[in-house]
């Protein structure tokens, strides 16, 4: 059975995430970015039509329907986006439901990360009334995003070369794992595996223990920002010429490219890089260190900052004056003492007594949510905070991140 419930927006700055037949209606409203006043969202009359699942292609499609796209993602019958089910936590079942659906299990926290502002849709691709459905939505579409194995679309009579004889205005947008070509061009992709294999894991961890993967999937996070800005540049050439483009893009050149000056190094001077934890490999004192009862990060990136640093928040002048330590050349030579000495120092006092002591102001709960530049000595540093802490932020709050 191919069931489909397609629900409007509610209003130009108020959309709401619909769900499906097959499954369960959700509502859950979300704000588009700040507009000035009487100005329509700049992607207001845009339809994508979302193949996507997970992380990547989901980004991609929800920064575009942030921006006014009416997204329509279509979702496997019965199941949906992997990522509903991947669960604790879920959002909770809304009362009103069809009363013909097949109710899927609760949304997970992680499926409306990156699914907010679409309408959905299940089809199933084998039967021919389902890619009718396809079809039908193509030809009216836009945009096309999609993150299928390389060739697995065009088998099933939804590749680009298909779609543009539907369309020849579409802009077609790839996302795999390692791109279109190339001897790998069939293999899935994964976040975890890529970090991997694209050198960032090798650069992530402390010197003396194992390569790690960073906090969040920001490969996946990252190609699904290129795939965004792609598909906008997709959309203008489209003015120009009149006829849409295939983009090509994927997690494994995303994270070399995001190697940034690390790759740099290698391509200009065969210079390998190595893990450094959270410091710098050529500044020093410039990480985190421990204090009583928190975490700081403290960059003193020159010789004034450094001095600063030294008497005015560790009480230490003479660290500034001694010739191990007096420029950053001999910081970076002692840096194994030079950090032992911050250390021990700060290990004597809790965070919010360091906080105010490079702050000059006195609110502690402040500091515990702050990240600032030192007004009376320049010296950059902050708090580690948690995700608690995060959204607590006094600059969250103030742009309206929760």
């Amino acid at each position: 059975m191919i069931s489909r419930q397609l629900i409007t927006r509610t209003s130009a700055s108020s959309f709401r995430i619909t769900s499906f037949l097959a499954t369960r209606r959700i509502h859950r409203d979300a704000s588009i970015p700040v507009q000035p006043e009487g100005m329509p969202p700049p992607l207001r009359g845009i339809r994508v039509v979302d193949l996507t699942r997970v992380l990547a292609g989901p980004t991609a499609t929800m920064l575009l329907a942030d921006l006014g796209a009416d997204v329509i993602k279509i979702e496997e019958v019965k199941r949906g986006d992997d990522t509903r089910s991947w669960s604790p936590p879920s959002a909770p079942v809304l009362e009103t439901q069809p009363s013909n659906a097949v109710h899927l299990p609760p949304e997970s926290a992680y499926f409306l990360a990156t699914n907010r502002n679409k309408r959905s849709i299940t089809v199933n691709f084998k039967d021919p009334r389902g890619l009718d459905i396809v079809y039908d939505l193509i030809r009216k579409a836009d945009v096309l995003v999609e993150n299928f194995i390389s060739g697995k679309l065009a088998s099933m009579g939804l590749g680009w070369e298909d779609c543009k004889k539907i369309n020849e205005k579409l802009v077609y947008a790839s996302i795999t794992g390692y791109g279109q070509t190339g001897p790998y061009r069939q293999a899935a992709g994964y976040d975890v595996v890529i970090e991997g294999e694209a050198g960032l894991m090798h650069i992530t961890g402390e010197p003396d223990g194992p390569p790690c993967k960073v906090g969040v999937a920001v490969t996946d996070i990252s190609t699904g920002l290129y795939a965004h800005g792609a598909i906008m540049a997709g959309l203008l050439s489209r003015q120009q010429t009149g006829k849409g483009v295939w983009i090509d893009c994927n997690l494994f050149e995303t994270q070399i490219a995001g190697l940034a000056n690390i790759a740099s190094n290698y391509l200009i001077g065969n210079k390998e890089a190595s893990r450094h934890g959270t410091s710098h490999p050529s500044i020093v004192p410039y990480q985190v260190f421990p204090c009583k009862d928190g975490f700081i990060m403290i960059g003193a990136g020159n010789e004034k900052q450094f001095a600063l640093l030294a008497d005015k928040v560790l009480g230490k002048p003479e660290l500034a004056i001694d010739t191990k330590f007096s420029s950053n050349g001999q910081r970076v030579k002692n840096r194994a003492e030079l950090v032992q000495i911050i250390t021990d120092t700060l290990m004597e006092k809790n965070r919010d007594h360091w906080l105010e002591k490079f702050q000059g102001l006195g609110s502690p709960h402040f500091f515990r949510a702050s990240c600032m530049y030192l007004q009376n000595s320049s010296v950059p540093h902050g708090p580690i905070n948690n995700i608690e802490q995060t959204f607590d932020h006094p600059q969250a709050k103030a742009r309206g991140l929760r």
